[in-house]
Order: structure tokens, then C-alpha cells, then sequence
């Protein structure tokens, strides 16, 4: 019998469209590898445009998932992402300060690509003392970056990308990747904090269009190249290149946003770039 893959468990939405939230994180966990364990903390109503309806789950209910495939099998990486309220972030907090060993992702999704807000004043406050603490690393945007790192100091400007990160770090987290989509570069830069220090600066062609779900997709692979044993700084580089990739292979099945395909590598590349996105399991 063969050994099993890595295993993450995952804490997010579900998200109807499969371009976000749990679908996200499953597609590419399990294309990079590992075997996905998925924790629904909420139930939301939205498209390829935009959230409009979210339902939280019970708090209970959100712990009794996790402490139930837990208990049953051994997990690597845990990965969160949106959490739908300030008690499914204490539930999720309590469970997880019970495995410390167990390296922590976790992308603070704050609104939609729309701007729909997902997270009150009260969420941002319980994440901020309860989850960044016990993170290995979190994948801000720009903007989520600056809204989490704010404090009653700030006057009317916000503060810079590195002010950001030092503060964030000074919550308790040991990584801090800021992603810089939302900012008006011609090149998409990425940027991995530790302490003080700049672990590294990745450049990327910023490609035409806008894309849901691409902070899961990355979140979510770096956590899988956490579990598939890779040290911090190469995770992040990987995942970015992953991510990318699915990007540049996005499509657009709707009438909103692109979706990442997470498993581009299972086409043919000449195909690809003749319109043909056949599996090429269907061809053979």
C-alpha cells in the first residue's frame, strides 16, 4: 500500500462559482500534490461578479469539522481562508493553538474582488490577536495589507508596504507576503518579509483582465509546498509561479471575472494555444 499524499486542511467558504473560497483551495492542493481536507466555515451566495450573500456557519459546527478529520488523520499544513465571523475566528483559533507544530497559512480575506466586504471592524480585531499570532506566514494584498496594519496613530495617509509588514510581523506571524496586484505597477511585485529583513522581491508580467480567486490559489500553494517539504522562501517563489501560470491559462466561463485554471499542466500546450483545452486523459 502506498504512503498517503500530504495532507491540508483547509478552513474556508464555500463559493458556488468554484473560481474562490474551498473549490479553490481543493483544486489546487490536489493539483500540486496533496491530499485536500476541507473545514466550510460559511455558505455564500455569489458568481464569477461578486458576493452577494454570505450565511456563517455555527461556531460548534466549524470546530466539531476540524477536530473530526483531526483526530482521524495526520495533517501537515493548515490553511485558512475567508472565515465569515469574529466566532468562527475564536473556534478556529482554539483548535489550531491545540497543534503548534503544524504550520499555519493564512490569507486574511477581507472583501471580494467586487469590493464586497467579508470582514467587519470585530473580525479584523479577533484576527489580528488570535490567528496572525499563530501564523507562519500571511498573504495580504496591497490592501488588506494597509487594512490590517491601520491603528488609531495613522493620520489621513496609509502606511507604506514596509511599515505594513513590520507591523504585522509584530503581531506574532514569522512571514509576511504582500502581494502587489492592487497596486498601479506595470509589473506585479510580490514581496516576503521576516523580521526586518526583505526575503525576497518577485517580478511577474501583469497579465490583461482580473481573476477570482487567485489570493486562494496562491495561499493555497504555498501551503501545499509547506507540506511537500520545502523551505519558506522556495514555497513562495513556487506558489507565485503556479499561480501565475493559472493565471495565464485563466478563462473566463461567465459574464464577471477570469478564474485561474489550476490544472493547465493537464493540457496540451499546443493545443492550448490553439483554442483547446481538452484533458489529455480524454485524448488518449
Amino acid at each position: 500500500m502506498s504512503q498517503p499524499p500530504p495532507i491540508v486542511l483547509s478552513f474556508a467558504a464555500s463559493d458556488p462559482s468554484g473560481g474562490a473560497g474551498i473549490q479553490a483551495d481543493i483544486l489546487t492542493l490536489a493539483s500540486m500534490g496533496c491530499h485536500p481536507l476541507s473545514v466550510i466555515t460559511a455558505i455564500t451566495v455569489q458568481d464569477t461578479a461578486g458576493v452577494d450573500g454570505v450565511m456563517s456557519l455555527d461556531p460548534e459546527w466549524v470546530a466539531d469539522q476540524a477536530r473530526a478529520v483531526l483526530e482521524d488523520m495526520p495533517v501537515n499544513v493548515f490553511k485558512i481562508g475567508m472565515l465569515g465571523s469574529a466566532e468562527i475566528i475564536m473556534a478556529i483559533a482554539e483548535v489550531i493553538s491545540d497543534y503548534p507544530d503544524i504550520p499555519l497559512v493564512l490569507d486574511p480575506i477581507l472583501a471580494s474582488g467586487r469590493g464586497d466586504e467579508l470582514a467587519n471592524e470585530d473580525m479584523l480585531a479577533t484576527m489580528r490577536e488570535l490567528l496572525i499570532p499563530q501564523a507562519t506566514i500571511i498573504t495580504p494584498n496591497s490592501m488588506e495589507a494597509r487594512r490590517l496594519a491601520q491603528n488609531d496613530d495613522d493620520d489621513q495617509d496609509s502606511p507604506d508596504l514596509h511599515q505594513c509588514a513590520q507591523r504585522l510581523l509584530g503581531m506574532g506571524c514569522e512571514y509576511v507576503l504582500i502581494t502587489g496586484t492592487h497596486e498601479n505597477t506595470t509589473q506585479v511585485v510580490n514581496t516576503l518579509y521576516q523580521s526586518d529583513v526583505v526575503v525576497r522581491s518577485d517580478a511577474w508580467p501583469r497579465l490583461a483582465g482580473s481573476y477570482h480567486g487567485s489570493g486562494c490559489t496562491l495561499a493555497s500553494a504555498i501551503a501545499a509546498a509547506i507540506a511537500n517539504g520545502l523551505p519558506i522562501a522556495e514555497c513562495v517563489y513556487e506558489a507565485q509561479e503556479y499561480t501565475w501560470r493559472t493565471l495565464k491559462a485563466g478563462f473566463r466561463p461567465g459574464m464577471g471575472q477570469y478564474l485561474p485554471d489550476r490544472l493547465f499542466w493537464a493540457y496540451d500546450a499546443t493545443d492550448v494555444e490553439n483554442g483547446d483545452k481538452t484533458h489529455t486523459a480524454a485524448k488518449n
